[in-house]
């Protein structure tokens, strides 16, 4: 391959590359939460779910993944999320990735910025895992996650626990998709 193959196949990797994230971007959302050139839009929330005044959008991640549930006593419990997140962050150019994992935390897979948060606030959604509002308790590095105060889950759909009796030790991993909104204080 001589090098003026070499420029020529790399732009098409990448623009396919942008092309694919676009389309996973606009499968695991659909219309939800983002407008035709794959931006957030602005969505309509209940006030509890609302991040407190003076916090703006800094990211904007749709995820695919399962909600894990374990058999303790019979019944299932919730253990942890595991998802892959495919989004927008604000002034950079380019989809970026991250993984949603116990914690509950998301790293950012592009920089390894991370924000570990807890709930304050949440929305049921029927035959969903509820909509919430958390509050971050921990950030590491200077990336994406790295300032987030306050994370909206949106968009539920799927990864309630099954219903029933289960034997003992058994665990399950339940499909979800949603949207995970992330916001730092303005001026960062």
């Amino acid at each position: 391959m001589n090098l003026r193959s070499r420029r020529l196949v790399r732009p098409a990797r990448t623009l396919a590359g942008v092309g694919l994230a676009a389309t996973l971007l606009a499968t695991v959302a659909g219309s939800a939460g983002y407008a035709a050139d794959g931006r957030p839009r602005p969505v309509d929330v209940p006030a509890v779910l609302r991040p407190p005044a003076g916090q703006v959008l800094s990211a904007d991640f749709a995820a695919a993944g399962v909600q894990v549930y374990g058999c303790a006593d019979g019944a299932w419990t919730f253990t942890e999320p595991a998802a892959n997140l495919l989004g927008w962050v604000r002034r950079r150019p380019g989809a970026a990735t991250a993984v949603h994992f116990r914690g509950p935390s998301w790293e950012s897979t592009d920089d390894g910025s991370l924000v570990e948060a807890t709930v304050v606030a949440s929305s049921p959604v029927p035959g969903s895992v509820p909509e919430l509002l958390l509050r971050a308790t921990r950030n590491r590095g200077d990336g994406v996650f790295g300032r987030v105060g306050y994370v909206q889950r949106l968009h539920a759909r799927g990864g309630t626990a099954p219903t029933g009796s289960c034997p003992a030790g058994a665990t399950t991993g339940v499909p979800y998709r949603a949207e995970y909104r992330f916001y730092v204080p303005a001026g960062s």
